[in-house]
């Protein structure tokens, strides 16, 4: 995997306020248009269209909307294979952290001699489920929070 796959682009002022103008153009597009290829316009050269993937642009709405958040965002492909550093800084815990979650078993990693290899798959299923565990126990929270009358 390249370097710059991992290298989070940090967006300045100038490049939320283009996110946050794009986002709701190209969210309306995709809505408007089942399209499997979507014919892209170059403006300083009409004559010129690029032609791509719906999910490339799809992909790009998720872009816009994390940059127009204000939001740095990395590119990993899905069967690129991460070293334990490069893991530990996506899910931003240190690296022994991570290689306890690798023991216990809760992210699936091989072994290249004595270096550990995750799928970046298996990195953000284990996000997803994380992300998930940590909504339903504020959910709970909640939930006791006002039955007990504290909230």
């Amino acid at each position: 995997m390249t370097a710059w796959a991992l290298t989070p682009v940090q967006p300045d002022e100038s490049d939320i306020n283009t996110a946050v103008e794009a986002l709701p153009h190209v969210k309306s597009y995709l809505a408007e248009h089942a399209d499997s290829i979507i014919r892209l316009v170059v403006a300083d050269d009409p004559e010129e269209t690029l032609v791509v993937p719906r999910g490339a642009v799809e992909l790009l709405a998720q872009v816009l909307a994390h940059m127009a958040a204000g939001q740095g965002v990395s590119v990993v492909p899905a069967h690129a294979e991460l070293t334990t550093q490069q893991a530990a800084e996506l899910l931003n815990v240190s690296r022994p952290f991570l290689i306890g979650l690798l023991d216990a078993g809760e992210i699936d990693y091989r072994k290249v001699g004595k270096h550990r290899r995750i799928k970046a798959q298996s990195l953000m299923a284990y996000m997803a489920r994380d992300d998930q565990e940590r909504r339903q126990a504020a959910d709970e929270l909640t939930r006791l929070n006002q039955e007990m009358g504290l909230l």
